[in-house]
């Protein structure tokens, strides 16, 4: 009926729509935790928040606003013990360079968001080396980002194959009436 205000949102809606925006900085967060667990593979933690930050930038922007990509910055840094500030400003350039380039990478095809994807992670790595020679005041060796961005670039199609899942379900759920 017209002029009938919609009955207000129940309990367990709220709850369901509050879960789904924080689902993108929950799984990043718990996916970076996992990485820093000690199994010999120096930069895990960056080369797994990485294809979380560009894949939910690309299909999901609004779940993932720049504090939480500052959040997951500086969780970044405390678990790869890298100079504080390094990571935040790492991955909030590469989130809003994705999210500038959003409406051309949403039409391509997989293969193309994943090369683009590889040079994001190459850009990310060196700009990340870059900091760390700031901020250090010391020539870090470059293999390690190298290292990290080929990890990064390996990691995305498994991972964004999951998210993609989990978009869809996501989208699904909310479409529901």
């Amino acid at each position: 009926m017209k002029g009938r205000p919609a009955p207000a949102m129940g309990l367990l809606r709220q709850i369901d729509a509050l879960a789904r925006a924080a689902f993108p900085t929950g799984l990043t967060a718990l996916l970076m935790v996992l990485a820093a667990v000690p199994v010999g593979l120096p930069g895990m933690v960056s080369a797994a928040a990485l294809p979380c930050i560009v894949f939910w930038s690309v299909f999901r922007p609004a779940a993932l606003p720049p504090l939480a990509v500052f959040g997951l910055g500086l969780l970044g840094d405390l678990l790869s013990f890298a100079p504080v500030g390094s990571g935040v400003l790492t991955l909030l350039v590469v989130a809003g360079l994705v999210t500038r380039w959003r409406r051309f990478l949403v039409k391509q095809s997989f293969l193309a968001v994943w090369l683009a994807y590889c040079g994001v992670a190459l850009m990310a790595a060196a700009l990340g080396w870059l900091l760390q020679v700031v901020l250090g005041w010391r020539l870090v060796p470059l293999a390690p980002g190298l290292c990290q961005a080929a990890m990064s670039a390996g990691l995305y199609p498994g991972l964004a194959w999951v998210m993609s899942r989990l978009h869809e379900g996501m989208s699904r759920a909310e479409a529901a009436p």
